[in-house]
């Protein structure tokens, strides 16, 4: 498999909102599941080095959603969100592997360290189908 990707800069203007879902696997995702986002943790230690044990990552899992209606309670939708912020970001058009996941998460946070950029501890895991293609999304808060 092809892990060429491309690490950008992402403002979110506004929040993306989701309603808690009972999935306890984020690797196992399908057409069928519609937009998900799961948010871990990274353990401290492991949010802010270069090379980081893969076994760290991608940290603890805090929760999962499944995309809110936005038309319901004013757009505010869902009980969990990914909120309106700067981040780190890189998506590739296919569902990817755990491993290749790792892989991806671990070279966002190696792209911000060298960036001197201020990076979270959360890591937001994003599914979604976009012009009838699985795209995999990862986002990390950055200042």
């Amino acid at each position: 498999m092809d892990m060429q990707f491309e690490i950008t800069s992402l403002k979110l203007f506004s929040p993306l909102y989701y309603s808690s879902d009972g999935a306890t696997d984020p690797f196992s995702y399908s057409e069928g599941d519609g937009e998900k986002l799961f948010c871990f943790e990274l353990e401290e230690t492991a949010a802010g080095t270069f090379q980081p044990d893969r076994a760290t990552f991608p940290g603890s899992l805090l929760f999962c959603g499944k995309a809110a209606d936005s038309s319901a309670a004013g757009g505010n939708a869902g009980d969990s969100e990914l909120p309106a912020g700067n981040y780190l970001f890189a998506q590739k058009r296919e569902v990817l592997s755990r491993e290749s996941i790792i892989t991806m998460a671990m070279e966002i946070q190696q792209e911000g360290l060298w960036q001197r950029q201020p990076l979270g501890r959360k890591l937001y895991l994003r599914y979604l189908f976009e012009d009838g293609c699985p795209v995999t999304q990862l986002f990390r808060s950055c200042n």
